[in-house]
């Protein structure tokens, strides 16, 4: 069965359409030049993912209600803030297949685009006595900036372990759903245990997230083509770390060459890619994929069965089976 996301979004159908509305109200503001950059952002807003486990994470436990409206709000301002900061560090042109902020405004007004949308998500906070959603999602933006930093840190050497790799995941991609889940279920309960639970149901699905990310570098029969952007950027990934760790100190050191010296060629990056996929890199980062949504899905199985745990479910699948 393909899985698709209007499917999976029946339970919470009427709960997202309301929810872009009241979205596009937290981004309202007098000041014309920002109101015409929230305009756009708002237009090349992507699936919608975010909100969707903050919904369904909430059905799991409750009903939901204006806090767990405001919580998605929440997530989505603050992680909108992370985004429009990412693309002035990255010094990136396009996300999603639009202009960046910075592309069209350049770096200054980005970067104070980026600090008005965190300044609006915690006023949404503090505002309405959300304490508790404030702090989950506080935490996750403090381990995105270390995540990144880590990374940055460790990948000048190009000589990173499956640890170090699980640490920069865990906190760069894997701390945002995991927020996603644990307000959404802080908003229909305040039982700490609960909470817990949640957060770590979301931090399985957020690494089994990231590492089906590094696995579209290198395609397969659904994706099409390897991309080998992450090599070109000379990001260390996990089919490439395990494929470096397999084999001998010669052929490793030679990888290493190719990625720090070459990477800019298409012969070289194919040669590593090919490299990865003889050693056996693809296949070992797909069981450890499956292996996080297995752990992800007995978390979620100590839930009641209801129809927000079965799409909850299918979204766990569709993080792993999408093509993009």
């Amino acid at each position: 069965m393909t899985l698709n996301i209007k499917d999976i979004q029946a339970p919470i159908l009427a709960e997202m359409t309301a929810f872009e509305q009241k979205f596009r109200q937290s981004m309202k503001t007098n000041v014309m030049l920002l109101d015409q950059i929230m305009k756009y952002i708002i237009h090349r807003k992507g699936k919608q993912i975010r909100p969707m486990f903050v919904f369904l994470s909430a059905g799991l436990k409750g009903e939901i209600n204006e806090a767990t409206y405001r919580g998605a709000a929440m997530i989505e301002l603050l992680h909108t803030a992370t985004l429009v900061h990412d693309d002035v560090v990255d010094d990136s042109n396009y996300r999603r297949g639009f202009f960046s902020i910075n592309a069209l405004w350049k770096n200054k007004i980005a970067v104070l685009v980026g600090d008005y949308l965190l300044s609006r998500g915690m006023l949404l906070a503090v505002d309405n006595e959300d304490f508790l959603a404030l702090k989950l999602i506080s935490k996750a933006i403090r381990e995105m900036s270390e995540g990144e930093l880590l990374q940055i840190e460790k990948a000048r050497r190009l000589d990173i372990s499956e640890d170090i790799y699980f640490d920069v995941i865990r906190q760069k991609t894997a701390s945002l759903i995991a927020s996603c889940c644990s307000v959404g279920i802080s908003s229909v309960t305040d039982e700490p245990e609960i909470v817990e639970k949640a957060r770590l149901l979301g931090e399985k699905i957020g690494m089994a997230f990231q590492i089906k990310d590094d696995l579209f570098d290198y395609g397969d029969e659904e994706i099409g083509k390897p991309t080998g952007i992450d090599i070109k950027e000379k990001k260390m990934t996990l089919p490439l770390i395990y494929a470096l760790n397999k084999t001998d100190s010669s052929t490793k050191r030679h990888i290493i060459k190719l990625i720090k010296n070459e990477s800019e060629k298409p012969a070289k990056v194919a040669e590593v890619i090919d490299f990865v996929k003889k050693s056996g890199g693809i296949a070992y980062t797909t069981q450890v994929m499956h292996r996080y949504v297995e752990e992800a899905n007995e978390i979620l199985d100590t839930f009641p069965e209801t129809s927000y745990r079965r799409s909850l479910r299918n979204l766990i699948q569709f993080t792993i089976e999408r093509t993009k």
